[in-house]
């Protein structure tokens, strides 16, 4: 049983192939970028793991799926024999709204509904429909599966997701927060269980999904009940480029001096702010900790603003959660950055942790780095949300 799964993002195409039937083995991997410009390609990883690049004039996304399909089923980086060894196809939707809990088989009612969500994410929604449609197309008769960012977070409660602004707003335009990263949160969550041998019911966790992209949620019992990101994927943590928390009088006094639209203030908060907007150089965490070694005070500035936010979300929810047993850390700093995480972990001794220096000393592996007289238990677990979706869309079909 060989599941596809596509990643559209606004420009851009990963995927992987998994063989369910060898316990979920990643048979291809790889992914288009630059779509539309002259120096689109696909980069892929061989069996060996080595990086390889195929440059390709690739203007749409529907182009881009059509080589990936050509690449995988021919000359030197072929992994299956023909289409027709693929089974289903499982994709990444960012946003479902309130109509999507958990992941579906994808049919005409369904691609309706998260063509009514592209207003709530203009930059995904519609490359990811544009995804179906073209598997639609090239295996009509392979079933599809919609697996959505949000769909984890819809068990939070109304106090949780509700903005103060008039309740009107939510009846007509479904203002409130829907947090992001949900595939994520719920993989690691539950993998956390299982890595550490203790069940789901009972247990209190705050998963941390923290890279150039964050966000930190409370799971109770398996099930999120808060989490950091809300109405869009810019609210809460301090990221890469996205500013995070902002005071709203803030964003329209900015408007008003820099005589910017709500174009003009969305991509100055999306893409102009954050670590890189701090200290004006790279939104990569290891150049602006280089950058602080160096003393770069303004780098240093955001590294400092970057960890509070994260201690103090970690704070946050565990009131929320009434206590904490185990904090999960993962995605590209959560995974490998071993002084960012002792920052974290030496931030949080009021709740009892206690960091091991020895086993701190890793990158991308699953690994407890508290200490076994640690209160709470803090573990790193690697994401995997294409095996999240594959194992969805099997269970689906």
């Amino acid at each position: 049983m060989k599941i596809l799964v596509l990643n559209c993002g606004s420009s851009s195409v990963k995927y992987k192939l998994f063989d369910m039937s060898a316990g979920g083995k990643v048979i291809a991997n790889g992914g288009v970028e630059k779509i539309g410009l002259p120096d689109s390609c696909l980069v892929l990883k061989d069996m060996e793991g080595n990086k390889h690049q195929l440059m390709h004039n690739m203007p749409t996304h529907t182009e881009s799926i059509a080589f990936i399909f050509e690449t995988l089923t021919k000359g030197e980086f072929a992994a299956i024999k023909s289409m027709a060894e693929i089974n289903a196809v499982g994709h990444r939707v960012v946003h479902g709204g309130e109509k999507f809990n958990k992941s579906v088989l994808i049919d005409e009612n369904v691609l309706a509904q998260i063509e009514k969500c592209s207003d709530m994410a203009p930059l995904h929604n519609p490359a990811n429909i544009e995804g179906i449609k073209t598997i639609a197309k090239i295996l009509p008769n392979v079933p599809q599966v919609a697996v959505f960012d949000t769909a984890f977070h819809q068990t939070m409660p109304k106090r949780a997701f509700m903005y103060a602004v008039p309740y009107s707003l939510y009846e007509k335009y479904g203002i409130r927060r829907y947090g992001f990263h949900g595939t994520s949160h719920r993989y690691v969550s539950a993998r956390a269980c299982e890595f550490l041998g203790i069940p789901v019911k009972g247990t209190k966790m705050i998963t941390c999904h923290v890279g150039n992209g964050g966000s930190i949620t409370a799971v109770k019992d398996g099930e999120s009940v808060d989490t950091t990101m809300g109405f869009t994927p810019l609210e809460g943590l301090m990221m890469g480029t996205r500013s995070g928390d902002i005071d709203a009088g803030a964003v329209t006094y900015i408007m008003g001096k820099e005589k910017l639209d709500a174009a003009g203030v969305s991509a100055l908060l999306n893409k102009k702010s954050g670590v890189e907007g701090v200290w004006g150089g790279s939104s990569d965490m290891r150049d602006t900790q280089a950058a602080a070694e160096a003393g770069n005070e303004r780098a240093a500035l955001a590294i400092d603003m970057y960890m509070y936010r994260w201690i103090k979300y970690i704070g946050a929810f565990t009131a929320a959660l009434g206590g904490v047993d185990v904090i999960v850390l993962t995605g590209g700093v959560g995974e490998n950055q071993a002084p960012l995480r002792k920052i974290l972990c030496d931030n949080l001794g009021f709740l009892g942790v206690k960091l091991d220096e020895e086993a701190n000393k890793c990158r991308g592996i699953e690994r407890v780095i508290s200490t076994p007289d640690s209160k709470v238990k803090v573990v790193i677990i690697p994401t995997d949300e294409e095996l999240m979706i594959a194992q969805d869309t099997i269970n689906l079909i």
